[in-house]
Formats: structure tokens, C-alpha cells, sequence
């Protein structure tokens, strides 16, 4: 097939992947502008766009798509299929019309839950069982078009908005190798999404999000602290200096202490009282310092029976 493809960060790059390993003749890249990077600010351009330098692929970095030089590119092209994933930008009507089996998104969610901008990141932190990913034809509303394949992935115990941001881009990739040549052949049936989606809209992730509000339960915040993981990471705060939380469980028994009271801070245990529940802190990262396990942390910090994270 002549293929456009639209995508941005490491989510997106298996699937360009997987469109150059198939065959098709990807006429072009469309990608965001290289944005600034690290103290220097130097220039740095997405992953897609890498990638798709190292195959050798054209790439455009449209401000917006829905410019008329960008329609206009798109219309002379008169690709096929116009494969999405997480590019980034909303995408005008003019070109989700234009090709013949029309704007395929990749979506890390088994639609019609987890409509939105970080499906991945909920789906752990709401503790559900399994995730996946969704390939709809696309229209103007936001995740709504008709499902045309689904691929689930269970969520393992400890779960992270990292390994599951992989392990979906790794089975978005195989479901649109499997599913083009069937798109291609008219061996496909589009499935209409209910209006209403059944878990609330999958906002985006802000750092405010990782801030630990002790008065939760144990379980929820051990789910939260996975999910932001690896970003925009769970944090407290220890004597003024900003504590990053990066593993955790439930475990100990609950006490009379409030919400965010330490409980026990030796060998390997640092354990701390939440609104329902004790959370152990398995890893952790004081500001300025290296990620560490709870016993060299506890090395190299006094922290003192009742001291009280968050204050």
C-alpha cells in the first residue's frame, strides 16, 4: 500500500517499523518540530523522526497539519492509508478524508475505554486486568471512530507505565502488520463505538499528578507510584527536599498514626502510614541523588520514627 505515516514519540516507532518491514511504500513521515532538549536546550529531534532518517524516508515537521501547504501535500501524494499514532495533533477533516481506506489510528487502549492522551498511564493506575490496543478508522471526534481490530495484553502484577507503554507499542505494531493486508483486500468490518465511553476521559499527565496525597489508601497510591513510573514519577517530600517514590507495596499493619507518618525506617524497611493501610517504600530517590533501594537509602539517610513525609 502507499502509505503516509503520522506519529512522534517511542510509542510510534515500532509501528513505522513494522510498515517498512511489510513492503509498503512509505512516501512520507509527518512528525513534530524538534523541540529543545536538556540544559542546553539543543535542538533534538523525535524518535520518529530518527527512525525514519535511518530507513531513509522523507520527513515533514508541519507546525500544524492542518495548515493548507500540509493538505495540500498530502492531496498530491493521494496515499492509500494514512497510518496514526500518537502523533500529537488533531487532524483537520480535509485529510482524514483524502485517503482511500482513510486515517488509521493506533490506539493503547481497548477502545472505548481510555479515550484520550495517556490511556497507558490510567489503565495502571486504575488497576485494571488487562489493556491493549484498538485500530479504528478515525473521524473528527476525539477516539471515536469504528474499531476495526482489537489486540489485549494482561497487566502483570507490578505493572509500570513503562513496561506497559512497551509492551503496547510492540503489539500495536503486530496489529497493523496483520491487519493492512485485510484493510487492503476489504477483509475487515468497522465496529461503531458507543457514544459514552465507559471509564472517564484519559487526561494527560501533569508532575502536580505525582504528588502523594497520604490521606488515600495504600493500594491506590502503590498503583499511582507504578502508573507515573516513568514519568511523570510519584513524589513527596522529606525535611524540605523533593522524594522520588519509585516502587512500593501494601504490607504491615495499619495504626493509629496520620496519614504520611513513618512507621519504621531500618534495613530495608521504610514503611509509612497512609489514609487506609501501610505503603512500604521499595525505591526511592532523594532530589539531587541516584535512584536507590529502600536499605542503601536508609544507609545514607537518618530518617527517625514519626517523622511525617509530605510536610
Amino acid at each position: 500500500m502507499r502509505a503516509v505515516f503520522m506519529g512522534t514519540p517511542d510509542f510510534a516507532v515500532g509501528a513505522l517499523d513494522s510498515l517498512v518491514a511489510a513492503g509498503h511504500e512509505v512516501v512520507l513521515v509527518i512528525t513534530q518540530p524538534d523541540k529543545p532538549k536538556g540544559r542546553k536546550k539543543t535542538l533534538a529531534p523525535p524518535p520518529v523522526k530518527a527512525r525514519a532518517l535511518e530507513h531513509g524516508l522523507p520527513v515533514y515537521q508541519p507546525a500544524r497539519v492542518r495548515g493548507a501547504e500540509c493538505v495540500e501535500r498530502l492531496r498530491e501524494l493521494a496515499p492509500d492509508v494514512i497510518v496514526v499514532a500518537a502523533f500529537g495533533q488533531i487532524i483537520p477533516k480535509e485529510i482524514l478524508e483524502l485517503p482511500r481506506y482513510g486515517c488509521i489510528n493506533i490506539h493503547a487502549s481497548l477502545l472505548p475505554k481510555y479515550r484520550g492522551a495517556a490511556p497507558i498511564q490510567w489503565a495502571v493506575i486504575d488497576g485494571e486486568k488487562e489493556s491493549g490496543v484498538t485500530l479504528m478508522r478515525m473521524d473528527q471526534g476525539l477516539d471515536t471512530g469504528d474499531m476495526i481490530a482489537r489486540a489485549v495484553v494482561p497487566l502483570a502484577e507490578d505493572e509500570t507505565g513503562g513496561s506497559l507503554f512497551d509492551r503496547l507499542s510492540a503489539a500495536g505494531a503486530k496489529l497493523l502488520a496483520d491487519t493492512l493486508p485485510l484493510l487492503e483486500q476489504g477483509n475487515v468490518s468497522y465496529e461503531k463505538q458507543p457514544k459514552e465511553s465507559p471509564t472517564p476521559y484519559a487526561r494527560m499527565m501533569t508532575k502536580e499528578m505525582g504528588r502523594i496525597d497520604w490521606e488515600k489508601p495504600a493500594a491506590e497510591l502503590e498503583r499511582l507510584i507504578r502508573g507515573l513510573d516513568p514519568w511523570p514519577t510519584a513524589y513527596t517530600s522529606l525535611g524540605g527536599r523533593q522524594l522520588k517514590l519509585w516502587k512500593s507495596r501494601v504490607g504491615g499493619t495499619d495504626t493509629e498514626a496520620k496519614p504520611g507518618e513513618i512507621l519504621e525506617s531500618s534495613g530495608d524497611v521504610l514503611a509509612v502510614q497512609t489514609g487506609d493501610g501501610v505503603l512500604e517504600i521499595l525505591e526511592l530517590q532523594m532530589e539531587g541523588k541516584k535512584r536507590m533501594d529502600a536499605e542503601a537509602f536508609l544507609r545514607g539517610h537518618r530518617i527517625g520514627k514519626g517523622t511525617v513525609l509530605g510536610e
